[in-house]
């Protein structure tokens, strides 16, 4: 008699609303199937995927007509228990195909089908030859090294920590053979800097926080410089005592290498990070180490909320508010929302910190479904900055600063001080325009104009679309009337640092910003290369967040006007809680600091608002307006959008989606164009679902996005739904 066969489900990751069926003996599928990555045929390659169900069969059952699985690459799940749950949750949450959501949970070796990477801690130490050799080899960088490892083996988490730039050296004292690298066990070290005093308030919140036993959330909400980074470390330290591990998530890149070190200095124990700026190989060694439980802190960007937390016992949510937590292409999923979901799951608390909560979080609070914590005062002996609203209207200006701006940096450098000057547009200039015709570059592909880059008195100047990323020359004459008289318009970081540099010729000028930052760990390098010396910061958003400068004494706001008069509701939120931000940098040491907001808008009530009363009276405010107009976090939103080289398949698929919404509860908005129709050569519109009850729109889509896939209309064009959109771009 043959071999029983199983017919097994397996999600792939392409965007498909249900999973493939194939076929496996019954002697490979061996154990549980569900949560193994499978290689299985698809059309005339090969695939990796992840099985999902699997139903046993007889031999005179087996479907002739379904291919069979070509290797089971992993003996036992690597997706399963809590997180199995939570990815199938954030699938059904969304709305979208099992396949994507769980390839997305893994790193991309992993998704390839690489093997689960060995995570045994290592070490490096100078060999026999090595130390024979140490005497005579020459005064330097490597030498220092080797001299280093003449006293024993040093891990790497230790090296990476206090030794910036090790790798270089120990491959080349590896290459002459004189040291090597050796497997250690995992190294708990006492911790480096002993905690500082809580304060009362600080105090308090990490009590809070430690006395929570099961599931709950909290919101840390504490103005910049107040110390909610002490509070993290006291509760990640009560954390790792019970044996448990611990989540902290961040939003930039940036943040990591500061975070990494002070976590490490204080912890005592190997901190992992999870972040796209890592080679493929770390990312997947830090995710299979948390899968067996060894790595017991993981901090990491917006990706990280996928780690598997076999032992968890707390996840945290530094900067809860900011944007870069919501993923914009391919599964549009908000990592803070499910780091929430995960820690239900789990039945661990979580925190959520911010200086300007998201107004979902505070209404949350306000709702009593949020524990609010507050810190309402600044660590030690630092003050709040003084902030001025500069009215710029009739003033001249230079690289878009005005003369008080200038004179404050003067002063601030005479006296010692660090400035950052804030620019959230990098670049040369926003538009390149014609003087005498009035012509501007526009991007080809996109309703768009392009930027101008490159700053040295035009040479090798190039435009460049922030959009889709297409790029040409400037050209040397208008390409409309021939004239010379071609203009950058407006500022943007570049023509900041071109003039500062200039002006200030003596002390370091740094921009800061998403083009001089590409490098691994970028960011930090230009702040250790600063130091506390007298210079000058430029940058863009990325400074805004969470950084400790402690010389900084002067922060000058450029050009806040675009982000008064958007069209996106959530614009006000996201202007209010940067403004927040980036001058939350000034004055957080024992100096004293100010803000110069450099508007042509003085007396817009949002400005006026900040200034004189804070961000939580804004934020009381916007939720009035927001429970008025029926929009989040008063209300659910879905958008729905889609794109075509032409309009006409975008009008066609909108208005028959549009036809298949009948539920009277659920208002429809649109087809309404884009905020850019046009991008990357794509005609872009979009549907606006909104409901006041979570529930009520999740029971439309559970019957309609299904619906879309069969849509006649939907083959000719390019559509993603998007579930609590933060964006209507």
């Amino acid at each position: 008699m043959p071999d029983a066969v199983r017919r097994v489900a397996v999600a792939l990751p392409r965007p498909l609303p249900t999973p493939f069926d194939y076929r496996i003996d019954a002697t490979a599928a061996g154990s549980p199937l569900r949560g193994c990555r499978l290689r299985v045929p698809l059309g005339s390659g090969e695939i990796i995927g992840i099985a999902v169900d699997e139903a046993q069969q007889g031999p005179n059952d087996e479907a002739p007509s379904l291919k069979s699985v070509l290797e089971r690459i992993d003996a036992t799940p690597i997706l399963h228990g809590e997180l199995w749950s939570s990815l199938a949750w954030l699938a059904r949450y969304l709305h979208a195909p099992i396949g994507e959501v769980l390839a997305t949970a893994l790193p991309a070796s992993l998704r390839q089908g690489g093997s689960l990477p060995e995570t045994q801690a290592h070490g490096w130490r100078l060999n026999e030859a090595g130390h024979t050799a140490l005497p005579g080899l020459r005064a330097g960088a490597p030498r220092r090294f080797a001299e280093l490892l003449a006293h024993g083996v040093h891990d790497e988490d230790s090296l990476d920590a206090r030794h910036p730039g090790w790798r270089a050296h120990a491959r080349s004292l590896a290459k002459r053979g004189l040291a090597e690298r050796v497997a250690v066990d995992a190294m708990v070290a006492s911790p480096i800097v002993p905690p500082p005093p809580l304060n009362d308030e600080q105090r308090a919140a990490a009590d809070t926080i430690s006395s929570a036993e099961s599931f709950s959330v909290m919101l840390l909400d504490g103005v910049t410089g107040s110390g909610k980074t002490e509070v993290y470390l006291d509760a990640i330290a009560r954390t790792l005592a019970r044996g448990k591990q611990a989540l902290v998530l961040v939003p930039e890149i940036g943040l990591t290498p500061q975070m990494l070190e002070r976590f490490r200095n204080r912890l005592g124990v190997p901190i992992h990070a999870l972040h796209s700026g890592l080679a493929e190989g770390e990312r997947a060694r830090t995710w299979t180490a948390a899968l067996r439980g060894q790595a017991r802190v993981i901090v990491g960007t917006r990706s990280a909320a996928f780690v598997p937390l076999p032992e968890a016992g707390l996840v945290i949510v530094d900067e809860e508010h900011d944007g870069s937590y919501k993923q914009f292409d391919g599964i549009r999923y908000h990592a803070r929302d499910f780091a929430i979901v995960r820690a239900k799951t789990l039945g661990v608390p979580i925190v959520l910190g911010s200086a300007t909560p998201s107004l979902e979080s505070l209404h949350n609070a306000h709702a009593g479904r949020y524990t609010h914590l507050r810190l309402r005062h600044r660590a030690g002996n630092a003050r709040p900055p003084q902030v001025r609203v500069i009215d710029v209207r009739k003033r001249p200006l230079q690289a878009g600063l005005g003369p008080e701006a200038v004179s404050a940096i003067e002063s601030t450098l005479a006296a010692g001080g660090q400035v950052l000057v804030f620019r959230n547009r990098r670049g040369y200039a926003p538009v390149l325009l014609c003087h005498d015709c009035g012509w501007s570059a526009q991007c080809r592909r996109c309703d768009s104009p392009m930027t101008v880059h490159g700053t040295v008195h035009g040479a090798g100047r190039r435009l460049i679309c922030h959009h889709c990323g297409a790029q040409q020359p400037a050209p040397a004459a208008c390409p409309q009337c021939a004239s010379l008289a071609l203009q950058p318009q407006g500022n943007g970081t570049e023509r900041i640092e071109e003039f500062l540099s200039q002006r200030f010729a003596d002390v370091p000028v740094l921009r800061i910003d998403r083009g001089s930052t590409q490098a691994r760990d970028g960011l930090q390098k230009h702040l250790d290369d600063l130091g506390t010396r007298p210079g000058i910061l430029i940058g863009t958003q990325m400074l805004a967040k969470g950084h400790d400068l402690p010389n900084l004494t002067l922060v000058v706001v450029v050009g806040i006007d675009e982000g008064l008069f958007s069209a996106d509701f959530r614009s006000g939120e996201k202007l209010a809680q940067l403004l927040v931000q980036v001058a939350g940098r000034a004055g957080r040491a024992d100096k004293a600091g100010a803000v110069l907001l450099q508007t042509h808008h003085p007396d817009h009530p949002l400005l006026q608002t900040l200034v004189t009363q804070g961000y939580h009276a804004f934020a009381d405010g916007e939720l009035a307006e927001r429970e008025a107009a029926g929009f989040p976090p008063h209300a659910s939103m879905a958008l729905l959008r889609a794109e075509a080289k032409h309009v006409d398949p975008v009008m066609h698929f909108l208005h028959a989606a549009k036809k298949g919404v009948a539920d009277v509860a659920i208002e429809v908005h649109g087809p309404l164009a884009a905020p850019m129709p046009r991008r990357a050569g794509y005609q872009r519109m979009q549907l606006i679902l909104s409901s006041p009850l979570r529930a009520a729109l999740q029971s439309v889509l559970d019957g309609w996005v299904p619906s879309l896939y069969a849509l006649p209309e939907a083959r000719r064009v390019r559509w993603s739904l998007d579930v609590d959109p933060t964006d209507l771009y």
